[in-house]
């Protein structure tokens, strides 16, 4: 905390950005010799005059004093602006004047004020601090008008592209567009929202084919066009989550895709709330913003046809807690994932299964299950079976698989379904190029509809992850937009369609669903390889799919991929996006000080981070 003291009309400088200490005194500048605000800003993203003792003029725009009449913003200061700007576009009329957790004036938005204080950096944010403070009469300073995208770029100390507003740090803007809630990972923790210019964003090879030049381009135009709305508090972790349903709709949860139209505030560069999180600008409402509900949650998913299959990444579904011991997987020495208390277990359990029993489908395949012999399995479909209130589903009983610490797994529904013979497996031993120390093996099984005799071999699948490198196998990032062990993946794409040639699983049926989280966009290297061996990627109406957010840009990494003969049996395919678009607060976990009434467990909403792939099939036999 930065400590202020006035001491015989002399200035005792703190040290910037906390600590303890003090610095030479400054002395008190006579209030004739103002500095322009403009001067004060420079044209750089730092000050010229930090450092120094100045003396400021200007009119507060927005006041975010801690422990003053209003405590619905509090950044420890205030911003002022001039009444007369400069000629000069490119530098700011703007700046921030922190005063600490007790100012010993409160100030209000329209007083005229002079400031006298030492310019500072504090988080790539130009201040002035240690402040004495007049207020001298009252005036008003109109928002200036803005839009993204921004005309240019800039690169944050976390090496992060962002938008160059830097001309504008410190001033009341508006933004008369519409904006679009783009990002929620930050809700939680720093109270703020991503938004974007042009619609929400999406995975660059989500549209476009891998392409180096064309994705360097793709991030610098996602830069330009999103901008944080923060909350205006400096508490991470906030009590209450101010833009979690602050819309104009009754009943209104946020979620991406939703917009807002007009928004205004003060714009700030900075990190999240006590200096933790992304480095970036920030605009500080004066106002309570509404969202308009764009994309309302959905409510069960109608795909027709008379079998319904589905796919749905669990999100670690561990029945063993996860108490920081490495006591999981098959051999006991892996970590454990997934709930961290028996509470925990709980909440994520009655989520899941909320989401499974609307869901409704004849067939699941499940990604992120605990790789035990069925534990895990059996405690879903036995509260599972008791929320439906029946005795119909059941498990592939495959054991462990393999020794990885998840695995892969089918539930069905046993008064429409039966099985046709054995699973089988898609590993290293059965073809080389199927990578199984980086990717699940394979899960294939045959159903048989029991009213019809109609048979259907799917195939569920959990692909190796663009998280870690795989530069160790020859199988870099070529930073084209497919990220890390591209060619993992797609090898394990042929393989997988050379091997469901083979009929492993005796079924003598041609029709084959290729299911799972395969980690991979639309226009990417291991589609275009089923494609290649003739099998097509269902797509429902959606012009653009999406199962996932990663980086505020949603794209599809669950898919639904069928054989030539099962094409013209498939009726409808949807990504039900109960989970994806949602904030994580409202999922499962209990930490961060979340408050408990936020969790509702007869929601699906939330129950993991993937949405649900759903399929319709009028199967013929």
């Amino acid at each position: 905390m930065r400590l202020i003291a006035l001491v015989s009309n002399m200035l005792l400088v703190a040290a910037c950005g906390g600590g303890s200490g003090s610095a030479p005194a400054v002395p008190m500048l006579p209030l004739s010799d103002t500095t322009a605000i403009a001067a004060v800003q420079g044209h750089g993203a730092t000050s010229p005059l930090a450092g120094q003792a100045v003396s400021i003029s200007g009119i507060v725009t927005g006041d975010f004093q801690d422990n003053d009449d209003d405590n619905t913003r509090n950044l420890g200061g205030f911003y002022v602006q001039s009444e007369a700007p400069d000629a000069d576009p490119m530098t700011s009329d703007g700046v921030f004047v922190y005063d600490g957790n007790n100012p010993t004036v409160d100030v209000s938005v329209g007083e005229q004020v002079s400031v006298q204080g030492t310019v500072n950096e504090y988080f790539g944010e130009t201040q002035i601090s240690q402040p004495t403070v007049k207020i001298t009469g009252s005036g008003s300073i109109q928002a200036t008008e803005i839009s993204l995208p921004a005309t240019g770029t800039t690169t944050n100390d976390d090496g992060d592209l962002i938008a160059d507003l830097e001309r504008y740090e410190g001033m009341l803007l508006r933004f008369p567009q519409t904006l679009s809630v783009t990002n929620l990972r930050n809700l939680e923790r720093f109270g703020s929202v991503g938004l974007s210019q042009g619609g929400r964003l999406y995975q660059f090879t989500n549209a476009n084919a891998p392409d180096p030049a064309a994705y360097s381009a793709h991030k610098a135009s996602n830069a330009r066009r999103t901008i944080e709305l923060d909350d205006g508090l400096r508490s991470s972790n906030p009590a209450t989550i101010r833009y979690l349903n602050a819309g104009t709709a009754s009943g209104y949860t946020i979620r991406t895709g939703d917009t807002i139209a007009g928004v205004s505030g003060n714009l700030r560069y900075s990190r999240g709330s006590g200096g933790n999180g992304d480095e970036a600008w920030r605009l500080m409402p004066t106002a309570g913003p509404q969202f308009d509900s764009m994309n309302p949650r959905p409510g069960r998913p109608s795909v027709g046809g008379s079998v319904r299959v589905a796919s749905f990444n669990v999100l670690n579904f561990f029945s063993t807690i996860d108490a920081g011991q490495s006591v999981c997987g098959p051999q006991g020495t892996d970590n454990c994932r997934g709930a961290d208390s028996a509470e925990e277990l709980d909440r994520q359990l009655a989520k899941t299964v909320s989401a499974l029993a609307l869901l409704n489908a004849d067939v699941v395949g499940l990604m992120e299950l605990e790789n035990n012999s069925n534990a895990s399995l059996q405690r879903l479909i036995d509260a599972l079976n008791t929320k439906i209130g029946a005795n119909d589903f059941a498990f592939v009983d495959t054991g462990t698989i393999h020794d990885d610490a998840i695995k892969t797994g089918f539930i069905y529904k046993s008064s429409t379904i039966a099985l046709r013979g054995r699973f089988a497996l898609l590993d290293r031993s059965v073809d080389s190029r199927f990578n199984d120390s980086r990717n699940r093996p394979a899960l294939a099984q045959t159903f048989e509809v029991i009213s019809t005799g109609a048979a259907l071999t799917v195939v569920v699948n959990h692909l190796k992850s663009k998280g870690s490198p795989c530069d160790a196998d020859g199988d870099a990032n070529l930073d084209d937009g497919q990220g890390n062990c591209n060619q993992t993946r797609t090898s394990a794409a042929t393989a997988i369609a050379d091997w469901l040639a083979t009929d492993p699983t005796d079924s003598s049926d041609p029709d084959y669903l290729i299911i799972g989280d395969l980690n991979a966009y639309t226009r990417e290297d291991p589609l275009t390889a089923f494609h290649t061996e003739g099998l097509s990627k269902l797509l429902g109406a959606d012009t653009h799919p999406y199962s996932f957010v990663y980086d505020a840009q949603a794209g599809a990494l669950d898919h639904a991929i069928a054989s030539a003969d099962l094409v013209p049996q498939v009726v409808d395919t949807i990504d039900w996006h109960i989970n994806a678009d949602e904030p994580a607060l409202l999922d499962y976990n209990l930490e961060n000080d979340r408050n408990p009434a936020l969790f509702d467990p007869d929601s699906p909403y939330r129950s993991s981070d993937h949405d649900p792939v759903v399929i319709g099939l009028e199967l013929t036999n």
